[in-house]
């Protein structure tokens, strides 16, 4: 039975917003949503971390970091469900990192067959990309895929 009418009990909230108790209280020691304390010292949230929730999930299943969610999350009131308005808000700001995102995994996905983007020589198609290993003065990593560029 719920805490009160605008209260859900860990357990309510769990289920109704599809995470795990133990996710609600990894987010609510990461600051993204917050509770008050009950009878018996047990958490109570109230209904508007239901959407906070569902907007956490969006944004992980959109690849942001928990940094990037709290920052959007600290624009928004603690006690207010956050509208429609304030969705929009949150995705014009994230999108501008999706399209960088979609157009690394396109570049990733198009060279995936042909260069794995390492700047090594352990493929002998390197050796045409990479002579004599150039891109290894341009840094460790993926330097090709990261966007430094093969020039010479």
């Amino acid at each position: 039975m719920g805490v009160s009418k605008d209260y859900l009990s860990i357990g309510e909230t769990a289920k109704r917003a599809g995470v795990a108790t133990s996710a609600l209280r990894f987010y609510e020691t990461k600051g993204l949503i917050q509770s008050t304390r009950g009878i018996g010292n047990q958490r109570a949230y109230h209904r508007s971390v239901l959407r906070r929730v569902s907007l956490i999930k969006v944004a992980q299943t959109l690849g942001l970091s928990l940094r990037e969610i709290q920052s959007a999350l600290a624009a928004l009131p603690a006690q207010r469900t956050p509208t429609a308005r304030d969705w929009q808000k949150l995705s014009k700001q994230w999108r501008g990192d999706l399209d960088r995102r979609i157009t690394e995994l396109q570049a990733l996905r198009d060279q995936l067959t042909s260069c794995i983007g390492c700047g090594c020589l352990s493929l002998k198609k390197c050796a045409l990309y990479n002579p004599q290993d150039k891109a290894a003065s341009l840094g460790a990593g993926p330097r090709f895929l990261m966007g430094d560029g093969d020039d010479d």
